[in-house]
């Protein structure tokens, strides 16, 4: 298993305060989870990343709550709070996963397709420079990159991100945590353990509805109409 993982690092990561949250409600169309997964002790930006996912044809929207380390990884945090308000990642796919390991989402290409052999190779078209400091737990959200022999800077995939499921301590030191999941952690578990192909693509279509900006630690509000995209 623990090769497993590092191969997966080096190859599809490569290519290319807890707060109050309102009760799932049958009667809205998105939900919300709780988790107790504790974040490092690095600070939290202003702001919060909330994710709208819609596994296969579910009508209730998953909710997943990112704290954002602004302070600790600035570059990497900006960029993705740019592609955000850009809604960049409405649409995309998660196209690749381990079960209770991790999930990683942030290719354009797998806005059009089903070509897993080809996802995780894109991106906006540019990097973003490494801010590698904080570890690998369960909860951390990362930058993606390709690996040493083609990147010896480490820079990061400008758009891919994955969220780790445990500890995964033989990525400390080489790829860059940006965010930790504050809620919603078992939604990515879920999406982690369902059917895939031999690529580790789900066969289930996982798509961002969109992702928003709140202000940090405020209970989630529902997307706006305009965000949705069947």
């Amino acid at each position: 298993m623990k090769n497993r993982i590092c191969l997966i690092a080096f190859c599809f990561l490569s290519t290319f305060s807890l707060f109050a949250a309102p009760p799932p409600d049958s009667g809205n169309i998105f939900s919300v989870t709780r988790i107790s997964a504790a974040p490092p002790s690095a600070p939290f930006g202003p702001e919060d990343a909330v994710l709208f996912i819609r596994i296969g044809k579910e009508k209730l929207l998953r909710t997943v709550v990112i704290g954002l380390y602004d302070h600790t990884a600035p570059q990497t945090v900006e960029n993705f709070k740019q592609l955000i308000r850009k809604r960049f990642y409405d649409g995309l796919r998660f196209h690749r996963v381990l079960p209770h390991l991790l999930a990683q989402t942030g290719d354009p290409k797998s806005r059009w397709g089903n070509w897993s052999d080809t996802l995780g190779t894109g991106g906006p078209g540019y990097t973003i420079p490494s801010e590698i400091r904080l570890p690998h737990i369960p909860g951390a959200v990362a930058s993606a990159r390709l690996p040493d022999d083609l990147n010896p800077m480490r820079l990061s995939n400008g758009s891919q991100f994955y969220i780790c499921l445990d500890f995964l301590p033989k990525l400390n030191g080489k790829y860059t945590v940006f965010g930790h999941v504050l809620s919603g952690l078992k939604n990515i578990d879920e999406i982690s353990n369902g059917r895939t192909d031999s690529n580790d693509f789900p066969l289930d279509k996982i798509v961002i509805v969109s992702i928003t900006l709140q202000p940090h630690g405020e209970p989630v509000l529902p997307p706006h109409r305009s965000h949705f995209r069947m």
